[in-house]
């Protein structure tokens, strides 16, 4: 036992959500033990975690509707902080993740790169609303629920400004969708409406409704909207889409084909339906429509012909994803190029080939594109592994032709000329390094294979080491429960 204890190592990781309505934080320590033999790659697993700190939920602070105000945000961290009893300098790892309608804020990131610096080592990420809803998912529970159940499961986040789907089924997911329903689109200055969102505007247009600044709070428009967006989230989740719904659609249609078979609901709306959160022994109190959306989703028919199952977190399910769960280190790298190591940060997009070449080679450069709308929605040069799943059994003239089809779709990233970087699943990582080579892809290279990835991961890769391994860090996105 004493062995043991001698070979562990610990870790801080900090995990900070700026969202639409709320900012919060949350400070975990996980144990770290090689649980590789001597003569093997070093093999890190986290054999203990705990959370240290959760801090209260925050309004997050804004100078003007579009303009996040930093300087209170790190007042924020730094204050929080210092609650926990840790100094920015203690943590080695971690997310500041933006979401909801603050990342479309002027300055988000900005922010967030000046966050990392100030604030600790962050793994740094602007949530687009697909992210976000994975994020949710692993946070609420949902995610480990999927694999122990075996059941379509759908979580659905909402927040102040919007509902991010992501659905599972045995750990695997299906799809996403993110609509404009949240607590914040409409809100109250005393018992009279201050603000009324632009999806809410369109919608009431739509159908010829009137609300306007001023009107009472409980005015029967606010009740028209509430309806309205549990009925059309009814029908999303059942795939009845209807023309009607594209007002409240942000970006993709839903693009799952198996049926949900339960609904998980996190984020501060779920909050109002399951109270998890007490402020000084009582229920939060709110100057929106957070409270009359929970009785809306709470009472529709459409919604309750499903199995509803209670999250593990509510509120809370985003910063507790954004924490870092577990970290691996893996040494089958065939194909490097040292010159562009260590790399940092990379998001993991997984395209699955599912046995078939030549019709995953049809959707691959499709695949690309949502990779490029997920991790990069700005065009601002995030790179990302593209990790390769479920290759069939492919001869030299089938190798060619997948590295080929790489070189094309990589042309297709906001900064062509950063290193192309491939995870495969298969044991074909040095042939498919190789072959790009031989191609002349002006592109540097790294290759690596046997690395156990998920869409939603982040990796880091390390300097080559003496027997040429090179390190390979999976940061995954979530905190699961004990």
């Amino acid at each position: 036992m004493n062995d043991f204890k001698r070979k562990q190592e610990t870790m801080i990781s900090a995990g900070i959500d700026i969202g639409t309505s709320t900012t919060k934080l949350i400070i975990s320590r996980f144990s770290l033990m090689n649980v590789a033999g001597t003569s093997h790659v070093p093999r890190i697993e986290i054999v203990e975690k705990e959370v240290l700190y959760k801090s209260p939920i925050f309004r997050t602070p804004l100078t003007d509707p579009f303009t996040i105000n930093v300087a209170e945000v790190e007042k924020i961290i730094r204050s929080e902080y210092q609650q926990a009893g840790i100094e920015a300098s203690q943590i080695e790892t971690g997310a500041v993740i933006i979401t909801g309608e603050t990342a479309t804020k002027r300055n988000a990131s900005e922010m967030l790169h000046y966050l990392s610096g100030e604030v600790g080592d962050f793994l740094v990420a602007t949530a687009g609303p697909d992210l976000e809803g994975i994020i949710a998912a692993k946070g609420s529970g949902a995610y480990d629920y999927s694999g122990q159940s075996g059941k379509v499961i759908a979580n659905i986040d909402i927040g102040g400004g919007t509902a991010n789907i992501a659905v599972y089924k045995d750990k695997v997911l299906l799809g996403t969708c993110t609509m404009h329903i949240g607590g914040r689109l409409i809100e109250y200055e005393g018992q009279k409406i201050s603000s009324i969102s632009r999806p809410v505007q369109e919608l009431l247009a739509a159908s010829n409704r009137t609300l306007q600044i001023g009107d009472s709070s409980e005015a029967a428009g606010i009740k028209f909207v509430t309806d309205f967006m549990a009925e059309s989230l009814g029908r999303v989740l059942n795939n009845e889409l209807q023309e009607e719904d594209s007002v409240l659609l942000l970006g993709h249609r839903p693009n799952w084909t198996e049926e949900i078979e339960v609904l998980v609901f996190s984020g501060g709306i779920s909050e109002c339906m399951y109270s998890h959160e007490l402020i000084g022994g009582q229920l939060a109190e709110y100057d929106d429509i957070g409270v009359q959306l929970a009785q809306a989703l709470q009472r529709n028919e459409g919604l309750q012909s499903f199995l509803w199952m209670e999250p593990v977190e509510t509120v809370r399910a985003t910063v507790l994803g954004a924490g870092t769960q577990t970290t691996e280190i893996s040494g089958a790298t065939i194909q490097v190029a040292p010159h562009e190591l260590p790399l940092k940060n990379l998001p993991v997009y997984n395209y699955a080939f599912q046995s078939d070449l030549q019709r995953g080679l049809e959707n691959f450069e499709v695949a690309i594109k949502n990779a490029i709308d997920m991790f990069d929605a700005s065009r601002e040069g995030q790179n990302f592994a593209l990790y390769i799943s479920e290759l069939p059994y492919m001869g030299f003239r089938d190798v060619q032709q997948l590295a080929a089809a790489v070189i094309q779709v990589m042309e297709q990233r906001p900064v062509p000329d950063q290193p192309i970087v491939l995870v495969l699943q298969s044991d074909h990582a040095k042939v498919v390094g190789q072959t790009l080579m031989a191609m002349n892809v002006r592109q540097s290279v790294i290759c690596i294979d046997q690395i156990s990835v998920e869409q939603g991961d982040y990796i880091d890769i390390g300097r080559s080491l003496e027997s040429g391994v090179v390190p390979i860090v999976v940061k995954t996105l979530t905190f699961h429960s004990s």
